[in-house]
C-alpha cells in the first residue's frame, strides 16, 4: 500500500467536448507582462496564444515560462496571453491553429487529443514524469482501531460499503480519469456509487471527513496540494496497467503513472525557435510542483508571486537551458 504525506494529475478532459468559440473571442488573460523580475515585457517579440487547464499546475508552469520570457526578451516572446479551457477545447483550437503552446498535457491521458492535432502541434519535453493516480483514503482511516482497518486494496471496496456510505467520490464529469474510473468500478465489480461533481466539490468532501475523521475512499492524483494538508494513503492494485485496459479492455486494473508534458505549434517554433528550445528543456520536479501548489492552494499566495519565486531560484539553470 502506498502511502504518502506530499501530494492526475490531473488529468483531462472528455474526448466529445468541443471548442464552441475561437479562441480569439474567448476571454483571456496577458500572463507576464513583466512579473517582478525586471524583464522589460514590452519589447519586440511575439504573443503566443496559450491554452491554460483548470489545474493549478498549468497556471504555475505557464506563469514560470511568462516570467522567464519577460527576463529574455531575446527568447523572441513579448507575452503569454493565456485562454483557460478544458484540454478537448485546447486540443480542437491548436488543431485550427487558434492556439500555440499547451503546458501540464497529460500523457497518456490526453494521448488520442495529441494526435488529432499531429500535424500542426509537436509535444517537445516531458516537464516531470512518474506521476501517480488512484484510489486514495485517510492514514487515520486504516490505522488498527480505525473504521477501514484492514483495508489494503481496490478489490476490497464492497466489503467497507457501509462504512464509506457506499460511495466513492470523484472529481470532474469531463475528466478523462472520471471516465476511467467509472469502468473501472465496473471492471471491478465494486457497487460504490460514482459521485462525481467537480474537483472542488471532492476536495470540500475531503476535508469535512478528514476534520471529523470519518472513512472517504476518492481519486486523486500527484502533484496536488492535497498531500501536503493530509495524510493518505493510496490503495493497492492487484493489476498493473497495460495499454488498452481502460478503452477496450475491462477496466480492471491499474490507472497509470503519467507525465506532464509541453506541446508547440509548428508555427510557434518558426517564428520563437529559441523559446521552443527552451521549452524542451524545462523541467519541473513533481516535489516542486507540489510546493508550488501548497503555496497557492493552501497558503493562498499568488500565482505570479509564486511562479517568480521559482525562476529566481532556478535562476543559473535557465540560463544552462537558454545557453
Amino acid at each position: 500500500m502506498q502511502r504518502t504525506a506530499l501530494r492526475p494529475r490531473a488529468s483531462a478532459v472528455a474526448l466529445t467536448a468541443v471548442l464552441t468559440a475561437m479562441v480569439a473571442g474567448c476571454t483571456s488573460e496577458e500572463a507576464g507582462s513583466g512579473g517582478s523580475g525586471g524583464g522589460s515585457g514590452s519589447g519586440s517579440g511575439i504573443t503566443v496564444q496559450t491554452a491554460q487547464f483548470s489545474w493549478t499546475a498549468a497556471g504555475l508552469t505557464n506563469g514560470i515560462l511568462s516570467e522567464i520570457a519577460a527576463d529574455h526578451p531575446d527568447l523572441g516572446v513579448a507575452s503569454l496571453a493565456t485562454t483557460q479551457l478544458d484540454p478537448a477545447a485546447a486540443w480542437a483550437g491548436a488543431q485550427r491553429g487558434d492556439i500555440d503552446l499547451l503546458t501540464e498535457v497529460a500523457l497518456p491521458n490526453q494521448q488520442e487529443l495529441a494526435d488529432s492535432a499531429s500535424d500542426r502541434v509537436e509535444i517537445v519535453s516531458e516537464t516531470y514524469g512518474e506521476a501517480a493516480q488512484g484510489w486514495f483514503v485517510p492514514a487515520y482511516a486504516v490505522e488498527p482501531g480505525g473504521p477501514l482497518e484492514g483495508l489494503t486494496s481496490v478489490t476490497q471496496l464492497n466489503d467497507y460499503a457501509d462504512e464509506l456510505g457506499n460511495k466513492f467520490y470523484d472529481a470532474d464529469p469531463g475528466y478523462i480519469t472520471t471516465e476511467q474510473n467509472a469502468k473501472r468500478l465496473e471492471g471491478y465489480g465494486i457497487g460504490l456509487e460514482h459521485v462525481v461533481s467537480s474537483e472542488a466539490a471532492e476536495l470540500a468532501q475531503l476535508e469535512n471527513s478528514y476534520s471529523r475523521e470519518e472513512p472517504i475512499v476518492l481519486y486523486l492524483y500527484h502533484p496536488h496540494a492535497v498531500f501536503a494538508q493530509y495524510d493518505m494513503v493510496q490503495l493497492e492494485e492487484p493489476t498493473p496497467y497495460t495499454d488498452g485496459c481502460l478503452t477496450t479492455g475491462d477496466g480492471a486494473c491499474a490507472m497509470p503513472s503519467y507525465s506532464a508534458n509541453i506541446a508547440a505549434s509548428n508555427d510557434l517554433a518558426e517564428q520563437a525557435p529559441a523559446f521552443v528550445d527552451l521549452l524542451t528543456d524545462l523541467r519541473i520536479s513533481v516535489d516542486e510542483m507540489e510546493e508550488m501548489q501548497k503555496s497557492v492552494d493552501v497558503d493562498g499566495e499568488d500565482v505570479s508571486t509564486v511562479a517568480r519565486e521559482w525562476v529566481d531560484a532556478h535562476a543559473d539553470q535557465i540560463d544552462e537551458w537558454i545557453g
